[in-house]
């Protein structure tokens, strides 16, 4: 099993440890085994989900509003690992990551060491894993904003940019929102995409994986509460989604 190394899982302990207070852990009941962790997948999923929303809704936004040769091909490449089993995305993050060729030269002059079995493995796997349901909420959200609108606001004067920050953003933003949480869902709930990249990595191990070294080793009253834990989160979330109204992102 790898170890920490400069750079790698080990630097992320306080932050990591510190991301949710162990008060309302405590008070919901968390046992403090499951901490750890829990604190890691939310950390994780956390930084990649602000790469996604960032990345995706802009790139959503010109999707939906751009008309240029090869969009659909944009689109259907960025959404493949909505179709590919997690664990053929990871084998590919991991043979590129890991290996010889100009992604791992960029992480070697950049980091000093590869992304491969580190916590910074578990962010870009993550990323990769959640970007296409940013992406496709955020298209179909900008898609769906009545185009009269934006009419109007360049009837009066706006600029196509304030017209998109002032008019078309404002009117898309529970999609945009809705694609955001999605990620943010998908990224916490990934395991296929992360064992491989990263491993089971002392102080960077998401909880996914802890259930599965749960399962394993059998461990059955840990797994049934890294499952219940997850599943408490995975409702959440999706209730959370719920109550923004109808959003169709396909």
């Amino acid at each position: 099993m790898p170890s920490a190394s400069a750079g790698g899982p080990g630097e992320h302990r306080t932050s990591v440890i510190g991301l949710v207070p162990r008060s309302w852990l405590n008070a919901l009941g968390i046992p403090p085994w499951v901490w750890s962790p829990l604190s890691v997948s939310l950390h994780a999923a956390f930084e990649a989900t602000i790469v996604v929303a960032l990345v995706g809704s802009a790139l959503g936004f010109l999707l939906a509003k751009g008309r240029f040769p090869g969009r659909d091909a944009i689109e259907t490449v960025c959404s493949l690992p909505m179709a590919l089993p997690p664990t053929v995305v990871g084998w590919y993050l991991l043979t590129q990551m890991g290996g010889p060729g100009p992604i791992r030269n960029a992480e070697l002059r950049l980091f000093g060491h590869p992304l491969t079995f580190t916590f910074n493995g578990i962010v870009v796997a993550q990323i990769i894993e959640s970007f296409p349901y940013c992406l496709r909420f955020s298209r179909a959200a900008i898609a769906g904003v009545d185009p009269r609108f934006e009419q109007a606001a360049r009837a009066m004067g706006l600029s196509r940019w304030r017209t998109a920050l002032l008019v078309t953003v404002p009117l898309a933003r529970r999609g945009l929102v809705a694609g955001v949480a999605m990620a943010f869902g998908r990224a916490l709930g990934d395991f296929g995409a992360t064992m491989i990249v990263a491993g089971s990595v002392p102080l960077a191990t998401t909880m996914p994986i802890a259930l599965y070294e749960a399962v394993f080793y059998g461990s059955h009253e840990q797994a049934m509460v890294l499952a219940l834990v997850q599943l408490a989160l995975a409702f959440a979330i999706l209730f959370g989604v719920s109550g923004l109204g109808k959003v169709r992102p396909w």
